[in-house]
């Protein structure tokens, strides 16, 4: 039996399709495709039903996907334990993250961690919730960092941050006659977004109907993917926009930004570590008691 076969085979019943697994897994497809005939020969079964567009798990294939899943699972542990043996923690670790954590956040957490086990190399790249859904799936990335609760039963989730949202506008070019303003008068500003799939769109739009505000009779004028460039246009007087506290910390010293209250609106929200149980690597347990050994001293 080929592990690196049983691999291959894995990442295509994640992707139901043999061209994506071969650029994931940087193969050919004919070297997919022919690895995973090598295994249904092996077996004398067809594991995938194939169709132009996509393939799908034959019954004889569910029943080797889920052994599959438990051997990849044993194989990661054994690798953990033999690591932590010997004292070492080290390898490749990667990480992705929303914008929000991943530029205001991770930085700190990252860097100290980095400093506390330097023979851990670390990758963070920064992607919106759907995303790194997405990279979670295809095994892309270790552990993902989100601002919303996924409804993924696959994923374990842990809280290890927590945060508000709070609007904000621009002091300098006074879209209101006050800081306090009235649900009304919400949606009568022009109103600079978050992208659809971003997980703070999400957490502001589930706030909002909470509180009894319909977030699409904001009056939004543009939607942006980038916090910095919300950030920007709020304080050029073009709108306002409800972005995280953690991402605003400086403007709101420098009162380059200012905070609107609305009566009664209240829209905290935790940030979210998501991973794989049973896949988890050992510098992705490090990190994940790393911040939770912070969480116990703050």
């Amino acid at each position: 039996m080929n592990l690196e076969y049983l691999k291959v085979f894995y990442v295509a019943a994640n992707n139901k399709n043999f061209s994506q697994t071969a650029k994931d897994l940087h193969l050919s497809q004919s070297s997919v495709s022919l690895q995973i005939k090598q295994l249904e020969e092996q077996w004398c079964c067809q594991l995938f039903e194939r169709t132009t567009k996509k393939i799908t798990l034959t019954p004889a294939g569910e029943i080797l996907y889920e052994k599959v899943i438990k051997l990849l699972s044993l194989i990661n542990e054994t690798e953990n334990e033999l690591q932590e043996l010997k004292g070492m923690v080290h390898g490749d670790l990667k990480v992705g993250a929303s914008l929000t954590i991943g530029e205001y956040i991770l930085p700190f957490i990252l860097a100290d961690f980095i400093h506390h086990y330097p023979r851990v190399n670390v990758s963070l790249k920064v992607y919106n919730s759907e995303q790194i859904v997405e990279k979670l799936l295809k095994h892309e990335i270790n552990l993902g960092f989100i601002e919303s609760m996924l409804s993924y039963p696959a994923f374990k989730q842990l809280s290890f941050a927590e945060d508000e949202l709070i609007i904000i506008s621009s002091p300098h070019k006074k879209l209101t006659q006050s800081s306090e303003i009235t649900r009304e008068e919400l949606l009568t500003l022009p109103f600079i977004n978050r992208e659809k799939g971003s997980g703070t769109r999400q957490v502001m739009e589930d706030a909002l109907r909470k509180n009894h505000v319909d977030p699409e009779k904001l009056n939004i004028i543009m939607e942006l993917q980038q916090t910095e460039a919300i950030k920007s246009f709020v304080e050029a007087g073009l709108g306002v926009s409800i972005i995280s506290k953690s991402a605003v910390k400086k403007e709101l010293k420098l009162q380059t930004l200012e905070q609107l209250t609305l009566e009664g609106l209240s829209l905290p929200r935790n940030f979210y570590m998501v991973y794989h149980e049973e896949a988890l690597s050992q510098t992705s347990r490090k990190l994940i008691e790393f911040i939770q050994g912070l969480n116990k001293h703050t």
